[in-house]
């Protein structure tokens, strides 16, 4: 036998390769089932503490009672939510997200842009949607709960209510300059939320106004509809209102050889 045969038959098999790894997929990967669940757990409580913090009060409500009106344990909840006042800032911030990517979706369906007055009532209708539609329950509890959450989630809040707002000021303002809205912007855009927010007090689902009745109503009262009328005039001190001028006195008329003061 030849060396070179030699050589070949001494020469020691490759080792066998590593079967490749599979790609990984694009994008985020998928959640798992647990965490699926714990997803779904945590909407259920945010969604059940709105209810009972706006029917109970946040007080009044324990994390005992929220627990029981989703099925758990009465510690679970502080699995998902460090205290009971991170569940309700929770509540508040979720619904506040909630509410304005529905306003822009609701915007965007209507195709509003061009006429002001229907944009504002676009915004007005989706507004009372949100107030009193189903899984409303977040805006009580935002309106009359903020004191009991801290100064830094306020300004968070604040911050979420400012975008909603400000899908608003736009559309006020070419209401202003074509004179259909008479009061001053800022005002007007305060005391129309104050208006609309007001009726998650006394709105009957069951009585005989809709939604769209009410839209109705709020754009009679806030907008004109007279396209005569003229654009209203501003002030230097932008909201300061104007003093009323006293009527003028009318003096009598005299009579014949009669002198009048």
């Amino acid at each position: 036998m030849d060396k070179a045969s030699a050589r070949q038959r001494n020469v020691p098999d490759p080792p066998p390769q590593a079967p490749a790894e599979p790609k990984r997929p694009r994008g985020r990967p998928r959640k798992t089932l647990d965490e699926r669940d714990d997803g779904n757990r945590r909407l259920h409580l945010v969604r059940a503490a709105a209810r009972l913090f706006r029917k109970k009060g946040f007080d009044a409500t324990s994390t005992r009672d929220i627990a029981a009106a989703v099925g758990m344990h009465s510690g679970s909840p502080f699995y998902h939510f460090e205290n009971k006042g991170a569940l309700l800032f929770a509540v508040m911030e979720e619904g506040m997200r909630s509410a304005t990517v529905r306003q822009r979706d609701a915007l965007r369906d209507a195709g509003a842009g061009n006429n002001p007055r229907d944009t504002l009532a676009v915004l007005v209708r989706n507004h009372f949607q949100v107030l009193l539609g189903p899984g409303s329950d977040f805006v009580p509890v935002m309106l009359y709960e903020a004191r009991a959450i801290t100064p830094q989630q306020r300004r968070t809040m604040a911050a979420l209510q400012s975008d909603y707002e400000s899908d608003w000021t736009p559309v006020l303002e070419a209401l202003h300059a074509s004179g259909a809205l008479r009061a001053d912007v800022k005002l007007a855009r305060l005391l129309i939320f104050g208006a609309l927010n007001w009726s998650a007090q006394w709105f009957n689902q069951r009585g005989t106004a809709s939604l769209d009745d009410l839209t109705d109503a709020a754009m009679a009262l806030f907008v004109h509809d007279d396209a005569q009328l003229a654009p209203p005039k501003t002030t230097t001190r932008g909201t300061r209102l104007q003093p009323i001028a006293p009527p003028k006195k009318h003096r009598p008329r005299s009579r014949a050889g009669e002198q009048t003061p």
